[in-house]
């Protein structure tokens, strides 16, 4: 009798820890849910463009629910993502190239990939997107383009273009993009938490290189073919200049607006020479240099002071510059880390 008393006593207890379990378990759902529901809708202020345009306008952004299926145009807007915890939401991603953030690659590696370039509108609608995030100028219906901004959202589809790819943009406003991508998914805290790592990042660079006043000259050369030399004068991009500041590097040719020569290039003759790496061809790019007789007479090639760095480094308008440009730096002044 008594141990029937016991089981019923135990049966007992178990249901009521049940019920408390589930009651705990469904308050925990209820709180996320108003907490959802109390947060949206959202208003984020953003930008468009006209089709072909270059000149960027303020267009609000009224997200009118926690988005469950976001495409990233680009690898670096995957990996920005990646680390807000939103693995779960990427439908898909473009641009599948480049240097990859390894703290983030085996994530990376499970996600969709639409493409080893960047993809068109039909391809990015395809993935029934309730958002569109990408740096400014993918935003374009041409074939490289996930359409425009205007023309997404008649279709009911959310845009996010980057403001640190927007004209006026700067290393700083990497650190809006976060927060905006945090409100937007209800992931504030880990965007908080990101923002923090890379503002330590940031600082740790800067304090390294304090000792340096005086900055050096420099010049981007955009090369695909070794044998051809083409100087980017990167007038306009504001980031892309911006971020070198970090490294003590101006560059020599920002207010150009136009080619420049390789015979204005020689007679510039800037500090240092950036040269892009599509990859595994920055040692030949340099190679290719180094041997040009038309550039023996510049300082950059006689004092072995030509650097390369990712595509994804220097125009993806994202948080990973930071790690090319710490890359660069102690390539630059090794001194300074020993």
């Amino acid at each position: 009798m008594k141990k029937k008393k016991l089981l019923a006593c135990g049966l007992t207890a178990l249901l009521l820890l049940a019920g408390c379990g589930n009651s705990a378990t469904n308050d925990g759902s209820d709180k996320a849910a108003k907490s959802s529901k109390s947060h949206y809708p959202l208003t984020i202020h953003n930008y468009t463009k006209a089709e072909g345009g270059k000149d960027w306008k303020k267009k609000d952004q009224v997200v009118k629910k926690e988005p469950k299926r976001v495409m990233a145009t680009t690898r670096t807007v995957a990996e920005l993502l990646l680390h807000l915890g939103l693995k779960d939401r990427i439908v898909g991603v473009g641009g599948n190239f480049g240097a990859a953030d390894t703290s983030v690659e085996k994530q990376y590696n499970s996600l969709k990939k639409l493409g080893s370039s960047y993809v068109g509108k039909e391809v990015a609608i395809g993935t029934n997107p309730d958002i569109i995030v990408s740096r400014g100028d993918l935003f374009d219906n041409a074939d490289w383009g996930v359409g425009t901004v205007d023309s997404l959202n008649s279709m009911g589809v959310t845009t996010y273009a980057l403001k640190s790819s927007i004209r006026g943009g700067t290393y700083d406003d990497i650190y809006k993009d976060i927060d905006n991508l945090g409100k937007i998914f209800n992931v504030q805290d880990k965007a908080k938490a990101f923002s923090n790592k890379l503002k330590t990042h940031q600082k740790k660079i800067t304090a390294q290189l304090s000792k340096i006043k005086k900055p050096q000259t420099f010049a981007y050369l955009h090369m695909s073919d070794p044998k051809e030399v083409y100087v980017y004068s990167a007038y306009g991009e504001t980031f892309f200049n911006n971020a070198f500041k970090m490294v003590k590097l101006s560059n020599v040719f920002q207010n150009i607006n136009g080619n420049v020569s390789v015979e204005t290039l020689v007679k510039t003759n800037p500090d240092v020479l950036i040269v892009l790496d599509w990859g595994a061809d920055g040692s030949k790019m340099k190679k290719a240099l180094y041997t040009n007789p038309k550039l023996s007479s510049m300082k950059a090639i006689k004092n072995k002071k030509i650097y390369s760095m990712d595509y994804n480094y220097l125009f993806s308008y994202s948080y990973n510059t930071l790690d090319g440009l710490d890359t660069l730096a102690k390539e630059m002044y090794p001194d300074l880390y020993k």
